[in-house]
């Protein structure tokens, strides 16, 4: 069976992606889990580049990966200089990395008109580097740089460049289409001609500039690639780099190769999610396998078919990547929806019985109201026991009351520095006692989340677990303008998880309140809060 070479760039070229910036910190956490997961080989920055990623190197060493071997970036040394006295290489040595990545041109007009030197130099140059590395012990790949744009230009220096660094010590000749433009097409026969013309193990590095970094990695691999390069959730330069969230499970299980454990293989959503949130980037939904949504179903034809045989519209099972099917609820859903989605929270709905009816409805009516429950699971599964017989919330709103007011520090200070106050006042019913509270904040929901939580805290003192982790408006009906419907959609955690509830009025407050509301209903309904 072919043994392919994972190799992740996430920590250098995924943190090129504009609004990324790692700390050492954040790199030796990723590189941690990278390892665990079972990364072959961990590239961690361009040594001497920064400081940054020198202090990454010192740090990294004395973590003891267990599965990757741990690899420094950098450039072949520059036209016209020895080896030994070239500044990169020097500081390529001195981070210790037993694995050296070396960028190096393979397309012709790249040499002659970016590098400004000759055809004949530009090979020196990536044969001395090799030679120098290896000269002191340290193993080393070739990023041939450009290779796809140069060898359609000239085919036999691309490939005259490969064979120099095979003959001076190069383990891996890595392909790659820096500029993201080439066709699955293109890289498979590209591919094909350099494992037939060289005798060393041949890599992919794809961008994804065309989207297609994934297709050509893929193909790169039927072709003879035996080595892939890319980045956690797609992250790179402007379109990204090839997504090994999506490489690496179509290898294991479309494939057939055992790239690595099938039990490591379902922390692959962890792992995306976890490197998403150390990047401060919200996690994509949409993407394969891993997305919040890679496995989301809202056609009623879709949900009653995977009723009945899991792979009706799954292409995999979900809990191979760690991900695991959702069954959207809208408007545009069938009763099959309201009862499937019932099933996987637990509340058994007779699919014929009036109680699915009458569920359905309500939410086409919220719906018609502005409420929209695909991204608000929580609000909805709400729904689902509150039209149960027998259900008796944790807590009963009574009335509530906001109230806000300018005020001035002083007399005479100037407008800016004028204070917004804001105060709410909460009247609920908790296990049979009114509560009546009051709480000021920085805002009117604010305000209302803090009164909420001083009436709720004596019976259920475990909800101050809870926080507001995102808090998002969306105007529904722009031509109304002041007067506009309003979509409120909070996303609250409790540290270990994270669910949505939404709210919908023509006054933003009680929008705010009722998503508000749902939140924290939800997780004393999920935590035994019921009474």
């Amino acid at each position: 069976m072919t043994e392919i070479q994972l190799y992740d760039t996430t920590l250098r070229d995924g943190a090129q992606r504009e609004g990324i910036s790692f700390s050492v910190a954040d790199k030796l956490h990723i590189a941690q889990r990278l390892d665990d997961f079972g990364m072959h080989f961990i590239e961690g920055g361009w040594p001497g580049a920064n400081p940054k990623d020198n202090e990454f190197f010192q740090q990294a060493l004395k973590m003891g990966f267990k599965n990757a071997s741990l690899v420094a970036f950098g450039s072949t040394r520059k036209a016209g200089i020895a080896a030994e006295d070239d500044v990169t290489l020097k500081a390529l040595l001195e981070s210790g990395a037993p694995v050296v990545t070396l960028v190096g041109k393979s397309s012709a007009p790249q040499v002659e008109k970016v590098l400004a030197t000759t055809l004949e130099e530009n090979i020196r140059m990536v044969t001395d580097s090799i030679e120098f590395l290896k000269a002191h012990g340290r193993r080393v790949f070739l990023d041939a740089e450009h290779f796809f744009d140069g060898y359609k230009a000239d085919q036999a220096y691309a490939l005259a460049v490969l064979k120099a660094a095979a003959a001076a010590g190069a383990e891996c000749l890595v392909l790659c289409d820096t500029n993201g433009g080439a066709l699955p097409g293109e890289i498979a026969e590209a591919v094909s001609a350099v494992v037939s013309a060289v005798n060393v193990p041949v890599g992919i590095h794809a961008h994804n500039d065309a989207e297609l970094a994934v297709a050509n990695s893929l193909a790169a691999v039927k072709a003879g690639a035996v080595q892939v390069q890319g980045t956690i959730n797609g992250y790179g330069e402007r379109c990204g780099n090839a997504n090994l969230c999506s490489i690496i499970p179509a290898l294991k299980l479309k494939f057939g190769l055992d790239v690595l454990p099938d039990n490591n293989l379902s922390d692959l959503t962890e792992l995306s999610h976890f490197v998403s949130e150390v990047a401060n980037l919200a996690p994509d939904p949409f993407l394969p396998y891993v997305g919040h949504s890679a496995f989301s179903h809202k056609a009623g034809l879709h949900v009653s078919g995977l009723a009945r045989w899991e792979f009706a519209y799954q292409h995999i099972d979900p809990a191979a990547v760690g991900n695991k099917p959702r069954t959207l609820v809208s408007e545009l859903s069938g009763k099959t929806n309201i009862v499937q989605r019932a099933t996987e929270i637990g509340v058994e709905l007779p699919a014929r019985g009036k109680e699915v009816k009458a569920l359905l409805q309500r939410v086409k009516d919220l719906e018609s109201l502005g409420f929209q429950y695909e991204n608000a699971e929580a609000s909805f599964d709400l729904l689902v026991h509150r039209a149960a017989t027998g259900y008796q919330p944790p807590f009963e709103l009574i009335d509530f009351m906001v109230v806000i007011e300018k005020r001035r520090r002083a007399p005479m200070v100037s407008l800016a520095h004028e204070e917004m106050m804001s105060e709410a006042i909460v009247k609920v019913r908790v296990n049979g006692e009114v509560m009546h509270t009051a709480a000021e904040g920085n805002g009117p929901v604010n305000a209302l989340d803090l009164a909420l939580r001083k009436a709720l805290l004596p019976s259920y003192p475990t909800l101050a677990r809870v926080n507001l982790k995102d808090f998002k408006v969306r105007i529904l009906e722009e031509s109304t303008g002041t007067g506009s419907i309003v979509r409120v959609l909070i996303e609250s955690t409790d540290g270990n998880e994270e669910w949505h509830t939404v709210g919908a009025s023509s006054n933003l407050i009680e929008a705010s309140w009722l998503a508000l509301v749902d939140s924290l209903e939800y997780w004393l309904l999920k935590n035994g809060g019921q009474v």
